[in-house]
Parts: structure tokens; C-alpha cells; sequence
């Protein structure tokens, strides 16, 4: 018998991998995304299942609910009546908590407010690293449990050797500058630290909207310095719209580490790609990132913010002058960590379904 289970949403990436890899099957069905109104890079988003109106006409075609991501925009009043629709439809609510603390806003009291919401409200709870639960049983007495991030690159690109290279390419992708991120001084030290690393060069990408004047979202200062630093030629400056899924596997596996720009966070999907391709990932101390793959850490503010991750790049850049490379992912780690993330899904669903039919009978 099928688990039927509306996922919020279905089409990320995390989510589709929580599935078991072909030809394994599972009992769990997850509904597709309803369409909505939005960029091409988040087909998803907003997303519509996250209404009383939705839950209210749809409660027939699932099971359970599962929100992963998507809540941002809401406001804990706009949660409370989803909540509210789905214990009038007995239908069980299953949260992920991937961010303790939202990249993408500026102060912490909304998603606090939001998590309140869904974390009591929840009959059961995930997390991805030890230390996030330890937060959660902290902050809301609530246990979560702990199940790993699932392989984010496809198959084909796990099995893809990286090609060899004389340059150790270190890269720093600012994107869209969104609210965790603080690049310039990252970028001003890695300048300064280039030289003494033989064979080393530094690459930053950012996104057209920030570089370029006339868009809501262009930074003048950080553009203005990236591109004086380009024209001197301290760094490559790569400016363009948001990477394919297949451009971003090739940007990635042709650096040999990539910094992850951020002030504060909790778990990464960057984090996990490197790991899936064979790429260093200098991840800040927030958060719980070094819990989740092995990673080079760096002070996510302090003074020795700039220092720790030059001292973090030259560790590679040692290591790779001696002939070595980050760990890597196989497809077969992958894969049977799948089956296990898949298996506990399913054990998750099925006795959130139990404990509501019991609390209902």
C-alpha cells in the first residue's frame, strides 16, 4: 500500500534523492509540484500546497504533508492555518529542518517565528547533522531525527573523473549577494594569499543582476572592486545568470576548492556537490556544515575570519602539491546511503500515520 505523501516541495533536488536509486522501489509516492508562478531556477516556488485552501481541497489525494522548503514568505499566522487544515483533515504533518537560520534574511526572528509554527506543530521531525538536533531538542524540546543529506549531483556526474590541470583554481561564488553573505574581505585576502601558493589562481563568479547597473539588485562597491582587481589581473571575474544544473557540476569540479562566502547558516547542498565531485569545500564554523561532509573550516566572523580560511586554502593547496585530492563520494556510497535515507522515510511516515489514527480512534 502506497504513503502518499505531499511534499513540500517534490522537485528540489534533496527531495527527489530521498528516493531510492533505480531499480529499488518504495511504497512512498510523492505528489508532484503544483504549477506555479515563478523564476526558472524554482519552478516550485511559491508553493501552493502550502494553503488551508489547497490542503482543504486536496485532502483526498494524500497521506501525510512533508515541508521541506518554501515557508519564507509566510507568516507564522499564514502557517497556523495550514496546520490548522491538516489536523482538520487528520493528515499528519512531517517537518524537515534543514536551516535553523535563514540564508536569505537579514535578522533571524521571522524564520524563528516561522519554525515555532511548524516544530510544534509537527508529529515528527528531521534533521541532517547531530548538532542541528541538539539545537532543536534545545531551543523547542523536540527529537528529530538525524538522517543524512542525500547525494545532490546525478550519476553521471559522480562517476565523471576530474580532468587533470597544472592550476590549483580556487573559487568563490558570490551569486546573488543574498543575506549570509559577506565576500569582499574573503575575496581581499584570498588576493593577497594567491602569490605565495605556486601554481595557484583565483576565480570568482557572481551574478549578473549584482555586477551590472540597472538591476534591482547590483552592488556598486563590490562590483566596482571585483572588476579593478579582474583588470589587474588578480583574480578571474565571471559574471553571468544562474548555472544549468550541468554548468554548475562543471564549474565546480574544475576548482580544486570552493569558499562558501557566509556569515551564518546551518546545512549546505554546495557542500554536498563538492563532496559528490571531488571538490574542497571551505565551509565557515556556523552552523553544522562540518558535520555533514568532511570540509576545510574557517572563522565565520572575527578577526580571524580572513586569516583562518587562507590558512584553510594553503592546507589543500599543500596537500595538493603533495598529489592529493578531497574525498570524494562513490556511486555506491551514495547509493546505499540512499536506500538507508529512503528506508527511514518511509519508517518516519508510517508511524507519524500510526500516531495520528491512534490519537484519532
Amino acid at each position: 500500500m502506497s504513503l502518499v505523501v505531499a511534499s513540500v516541495p517534490s522537485g528540489h533536488v534533496y527531495v527527489r534523492h530521498l528516493s531510492p536509486p533505480a531499480p529499488d522501489r518504495t511504497r512512498v509516492v510523492r505528489l508532484p509540484d503544483p504549477p506555479a508562478d515563478s523564476s526558472p531556477d524554482s519552478p516550485w516556488w511559491p508553493p501552493r500546497m502550502l494553503t488551508s485552501a489547497w490542503v482543504d481541497e486536496h485532502a483526498a489525494d494524500f497521506d501525510l504533508m512533508h515541508v521541506h522548503f518554501g515557508f519564507d514568505a509566510l507568516s507564522p499566522d499564514d502557517l497556523r492555518d495550514v496546520v490548522d487544515a491538516l489536523h482538520r483533515h487528520d493528515k499528519p504533518l512531517v517537518l524537515t529542518v534543514h536551516d535553523l537560520r535563514n540564508p536569505h534574511h537579514e535578522a533571524a526572528e521571522l524564520h524563528d517565528a516561522q519554525l515555532g509554527v511548524l516544530v510544534a506543530a509537527a508529529d515528527a521531525l528531521i534533521t541532517l547533522t547531530p548538532g542541528a538536533a541538539a539545537t532543536i531538542r534545545a531551543r523547542w524540546g523536540r527529537d528529530a531525527t538525524v538522517l543524512p543529506h542525500p547525494q545532490v549531483v546525478p550519476d553521471e556526474w559522480l562517476r565523471r573523473p576530474r580532468a587533470p590541470r597544472e592550476a590549483f583554481v580556487v573559487g568563490l561564488h558570490a551569486k546573488s549577494l543574498r543575506a549570509n553573505m559577506d565576500p569582499l574581505p574573503l575575496v581581499e585576502a584570498l588576493v593577497q594569499a594567491m602569490p605565495g601558493m605556486p601554481g595557484a589562481r583565483l576565480r570568482v563568479d557572481a551574478h549578473t543582476d549584482v555586477i551590472t547597473a540597472g538591476f534591482p539588485r547590483h552592488e556598486p562597491v563590490f562590483a566596482s572592486r571585483l572588476t579593478a582587481l579582474a583588470e589587474r589581473g588578480a583574480l578571474e571575474l565571471k559574471v553571468h545568470d544562474y548555472f544549468s544544473d550541468d554548468e554548475l557540476w562543471g564549474y565546480l569540479q574544475g576548482l580544486d576548492v570552493s569558499v562558501l562566502p557566509y556569515q551564518f547558516g546551518t546545512h549546505s547542498g554546495w557542500l554536498e556537490a563538492g563532496h559528490d565531485l571531488g571538490t574542497w569545500v571551505a565551509a565557515p564554523d556556523c552552523g553544522f556544515y562540518a558535520e555533514q561532509r568532511p570540509c576545510l573550516s574557517y572563522a565565520a566572523d572575527g578577526p580571524e575570519r580572513t586569516t583562518s580560511l587562507v590558512t584553510a586554502v594553503r592546507t589543500a593547496h599543500s596537500n595538493w602539491l603533495a598529489g592529493g585530492t578531497a574525498p570524494r563520494a562513490s556511486v555506491a556510497t551514495r547509493h546505499t546511503e540512499r536506500r538507508h535515507v529512503a528506508r527511514a522515510h518511509e519508517q518516519v511516515y508510517a508511524a507519524a500515520l500510526a500516531r495520528r489514527l491512534a490519537c484519532t480512534s
